[in-house]
């Protein structure tokens, strides 16, 4: 679609639309990398943001239609209103309500959609390292040390903290998503529709998935 700066969500809504299951794949072929700077964190964030929140203008006649059925109609509503709607409102809310020296009014649905976040992540941790735990590509791996009942519950209240404390730091990290909502918000209110692709450099390498080896790759510029 030429009409897009995110051809991955748009074709995504697409195939929703047209009755397609889409599964979860943990470890894909094709890895994301990261960006390496404040400046191309914004662009990117920026990128995301627009895209994502242009397919719901594009496609709203299918959505309002329920062409995607009940419950895929309402896994995209709530996504909607906890990745768009609410972050939206959260900021002016938030600025209003130092001002006006009050509580927050949309505090608890913005606590809400933060949890949300922060469950997933936490739950997504657990999983991936189950995952790592049997991953294929060890044919032939050593066989486990007996432990002891109190030494097997000490490792997992040990793995449990450490995800818990890097679904914090995730959390905090995604607070920019917040101004980037606002800020895109604001552009598209008052702009016409207009497709600005910047450039970010990337960088990334393969310590997170167990099905490749850890070649770190060399920096990489999108096109």
């Amino acid at each position: 679609n030429e009409e897009t700066i995110t051809d991955d969500l748009d074709l995504t809504l697409k195939l929703h639309i047209n009755r397609w299951d889409i599964d979860l794949l943990a470890y894909p072929a094709v890895q994301e990398e990261g960006v390496t700077t404040a400046i191309g964190l914004w662009h990117q964030r920026n990128r995301w943001a627009e895209g994502g929140y242009q397919r719901y203008l594009d496609y709203w006649r299918p959505l309002v239609q329920n062409r995607l059925g009940p419950r895929k109609s309402l896994d995209l509503l709530v996504f909607c209103m906890t990745q768009y709607i609410i972050p939206t409102a959260a900021v002016p809310d938030l600025a209003l309500a130092i001002l006006r020296g009050r509580v927050p009014l949309l505090a608890p649905m913005t606590t809400m959609t933060v949890m949300i976040s922060f469950v997933g992540m936490v739950v997504g941790l657990n999983r991936v390292r189950r995952q790592k735990m049997l991953a294929p590509t060890q044919l032939f791996p050593r066989p486990l040390p007996a432990r002891s009942i109190r030494q097997q519950f000490w490792q997992q209240v040990g793995q449990q903290i450490g995800a818990i404390a890097q679904a914090m730091r995730g959390t905090l990290y995604m607070m920019h998503w917040f101004v980037v909502i606002v800020s895109m918000t604001l552009r598209v209110s008052i702009r016409p529709k207009r497709l600005k692709w910047v450039k970010t450099v990337h960088h990334g390498a393969n310590f997170n998935s167990p099905l490749t080896d850890n070649r770190e790759p060399e920096p990489s510029a999108e096109a």
